[in-house]
């Protein structure tokens, strides 16, 4: 049998690193593989839009099926055309908004001067946001400015949207607030 002097020190080479990965404990022998069950398999898929910056980033949020309804994962979309499936660290934690035992699910009102917040009813709290938008508008709205031209603004309120709004969500809530007659209506994009 012919080998060179190339071929046995290749095979001198090989067999002292097999002999080496033997003692160390590893087992070349081949097993058995199975694969996961993804936690998202039988979930619900929704396609929402992050709430934390005006960029409008598209996610995806897998929800159990199990009456429950709880937050299983959250991922990018990646047919979204903003940020093709790709989220930053702030939305890839948007699971925190929703499964958080820290998370206020009821109003709180906290009276003037006072130092305890108190839970309130949706109800009364948002009568109360009804009453003090009215009486605010009553008392500060102008049909004329001092030229005389026809203004029908107040100015005594101001908005500052959402960047978790759509373009039709934002369009319905700026005609409210014209309609009111605000004359300060902002968006968080553009701050």
């Amino acid at each position: 049998m012919q080998i060179s002097r190339r071929k046995f020190m290749q095979l001198t080479g090989a067999t002292a690193a097999g002999l080496t990965v033997s003692r160390l404990g590893f087992d070349l022998t081949p097993i058995k593989a199975h694969a996961q069950m993804l936690k998202t398999q039988y979930a619900k898929e929704t396609t929402t839009i992050c709430c934390y910056c005006a960029v409008g980033c598209g996610a995806i949020v897998h929800t159990s099926k199990q009456g429950d309804g709880r937050v299983i994962n959250i991922e990018g979309d990646p047919d979204h055309v903003i940020n093709r499936g790709s989220l930053c660290s702030k939305g890839a934690s948007l699971r925190q908004l929703v499964e958080n035992e820290n998370r206020l699910t009821e109003p709180m009102y906290r009276a003037p001067h006072a130092k305890e917040w108190r839970t309130v009813s949706w109800d009364w709290a948002l009568e109360q946001i009804a009453q003090r938008i009215k009486a605010t508008r009553d008392t500060s709205f102008e049909a004329k400015n001092s030229k005389g031209q026809v203004v029908n603004r107040t100015r005594a309120i101001a908005s500052v949207g959402s960047a978790a709004l759509d373009n039709e969500e934002c369009w319905t809530y700026q005609a409210l607030l014209r309609s009111l007659g605000l004359v300060y209506i902002e968006h968080q994009a553009r701050i």
